[in-house]
């Protein structure tokens, strides 16, 4: 009888999916709500040491292919948070702390300030694509990301989840940094810089200008980035862009995933989304004699899985 569960650096999950950062994740009460739909785990917004509006609207372009964000980071605040948090973690299943920040040292405070307020383990944000001075800014060179996971990890006593930007020429370095930093997994990808431009107007239809591309068109990027990165490291990598179905998350652990996160599938499916993936990979599982997802990861790589 094949089984769903996974383990990510002693988080028991039911299944490998998991609520992405930056939707449904606002209120503990929306992130229950989505545990309670399926998913194995959730990842919080993304968070800051202060309270941060985000930019303007227009901040969302729906396409054929996926969505177009620029949200801008918005939040409540650290302190003002955990109660958030609390409120999730009555769900049952594991609680992931996003956080966000413009320096190693202040991502190390927001690891331990998530911490305190209950996580079962951080995610650091060094992707997001449209806020000016966090995410892929600080992000984007192997020294930076090593500098900030070590920080981070002697900060705290938790795991630590390093969420990698496809914007560069060599994500695998960025993996192998966060390594080195003492990340105990990393997660990619987060979304690709994009923009639209609306004709009419003759002018970008974001306030922001730029913003970051997820859903379906940029699965074929995160499955080749998990490839390379599967090559590189040895610690597990949670697979992100573009999952809406078993096949989508199969590439993903085929690739080298030990587990995927859901965000634009959410926007598009709802949160049936989870149970949907669920279902069809053990459907897969069952018809092609895999007992554990743990089989599967990695076996499109010869001679290692």
């Amino acid at each position: 009888m094949s089984h769903l569960a996974v383990e990510i650096c002693g988080l028991r999950l039911k299944n490998p999916t998991v609520l992405a950062a930056g939707i449904l994740d606002e209120t503990g009460t929306s992130m229950k709500a989505v545990a309670a739909a399926g998913a194995g785990a959730i990842v919080t917004k993304s968070v800051g040491r202060e309270p941060r509006p985000g930019h303007g609207n227009p901040s969302i372009v729906e396409l054929p292919f996926g969505l177009i964000n620029a949200m801008g980071l918005p939040n409540p605040g650290i302190n003002e948070y955990a109660a958030e948090v609390n409120e999730a973690k009555t769900s049952g299943v594991p609680v992931i702390g996003s956080v966000f920040a413009g320096t190693e040292d202040e991502l190390a405070e927001l690891a331990l300030l998530m911490q305190n307020a209950g996580v079962d383990a951080v995610e650091l944000n060094l992707s997001c694509p449209h806020a000016k001075g966090y995410g892929a800014e600080i992000g984007s060179t192997p020294e930076l990301v090593e500098a900030i996971c070590r920080k981070a990890k002697r900060a705290t006593s938790v795991p630590v989840f390093a969420k990698l930007t496809p914007n560069t020429s060599d994500i695998a370095s960025l993996a192998m940094a966060a390594e080195k930093g003492g990340a105990d997994a990393v997660v990619a990808i987060n979304t690709l810089k994009a923009m639209a431009i609306s004709p009419e107007a003759r002018m970008p239809i974001l306030a922001n200008r730029f913003g970051g591309l997820s859903g379906a068109a940029v699965r074929p990027v995160g499955v080749r980035c998990v490839y390379e990165i599967f090559e590189a490291v040895r610690i597990p990598i949670i697979g992100v862009g573009g999952i809406s179905s078993g096949n989508d998350a199969l590439e993903y652990i085929m690739a080298g995933a030990t587990a995927v996160q859901i965000g634009t599938g959410v926007w598009t499916d709802g949160t049936e989304v989870f149970n949907k993936v669920c279902r069809e990979m053990l459907r897969f599982m069952e018809r092609n004699r895999f007992e554990t997802v743990k089989d599967m990861v990695g076996v499109a790589h010869h001679g290692r899985a």
